[in-house]
């Protein structure tokens, strides 16, 4: 046990940043925001923008970052 959980504090490290929005297709179509971790979609959108939109918005909200993905669900390389 560390010295912050004797004391009955938290790591910083796990709270101070939440989890990374990912971009994915949805199985039954369109695109859906999911968090790290997540079973369940966030949010599903018709659009990939409109998904990704909406995945920066959450990812600013709690200091994470957005990870888009292709239609094959693979993580899309940036530039």
């Amino acid at each position: 046990m560390s010295k912050n959980e004797k004391e009955g504090g938290r790591d910083a490290a796990a709270s101070s940043k939440g989890r990374v929005q990912h971009v994915l297709p949805h199985p039954d179509g369109g695109w859906q925001v999911k968090g790290a971790g997540n079973t369940k979609a966030t949010a599903r959108f018709k659009t990939k923008e409109e998904a990704l939109k909406k995945a920066d918005e959450i990812a600013k909200n709690q200091g994470s970052r957005t990870v888009p993905h292709k239609k094959d669900g693979t993580i899309q390389k940036k530039g």
